[in-house]
């Protein structure tokens, strides 16, 4: 009867991790970057958001299938090790400005929601909130749903008033306070990972 609860409140808690530190590594983060772009080249909103929802919910739903699939390849002691030194690894990359790669700009020819998804989706790849939903899922194994959701919608809690503001509020965001804060989160949980705190609740 109580395990139910307990499942909830864990499945809670991994998505409002996941949301909670995506949303902050997104910050200044270079898809923030783009949405930017986006909003200022297109000046059609709503097609860019649906573009980023999608792009983001597939690309964060196969970082999150790789994360489970380690679980089950890597021994407990040695996913711990990698997974607390990739959270550590991650609060560093924090502290490094990101920029806009002149191939993650978007191509001409497609109508704004294809361009916003082609865009996004490569741009995302291999990015740090991509790793991040690898690692989280890697993390928390048992609720892969709460983790891709958690980590789009930090990602949405990002981008959209990027999207709906556009440049008024880039030069606004205190980035590199928040890529600060981010980064304490991760080395948190990464000393936490490596230390076993809450393996058996799993955490």
């Amino acid at each position: 009867m109580s395990a139910a609860p307990a499942d909830n409140a864990l499945a809670m808690q991994s998505f409002l991790i996941a949301t909670g530190l995506v949303a902050l590594a997104e910050i200044g983060d270079k898809t923030q970057l783009l949405a930017f772009m986006l909003a200022a080249r297109f000046k059609r909103p709503w097609p860019i958001v649906l573009g980023i929802f999608v792009a983001t919910i597939v690309n964060h739903a196969v970082a999150g299938a790789v994360g489970t699939w380690l679980t089950s390849v890597i021994g407990p002691m040695a996913l711990r090790w990698i997974l607390g030194l990739s959270f550590l690894a991650m609060a560093g990359w924090m502290l490094i400005p990101d920029k806009l790669d002149e191939d993650d700009t978007p191509k001409p020819g497609h109508g704004v929601f294809v361009t916003t998804v082609i865009a996004f989706f490569l741009a995302e790849m291999g990015d740090k909130t991509q790793i991040a939903t690898v690692a989280l899922a890697a993390r928390f194994p048992a609720d892969f749903i709460g983790v891709v959701m958690g980590t789009t919608a930090g990602m949405m809690v990002a981008n959209v008033p990027a999207v709906l503001v556009g440049g008024k509020l880039a030069d606004k965001l205190p980035v590199k306070l928040v890529h600060r804060v981010a980064a304490v989160i991760f080395a948190v949980l990464g000393v936490m990972t490596l230390a076993g705190v809450g393996q058996s609740l799993g955490l």
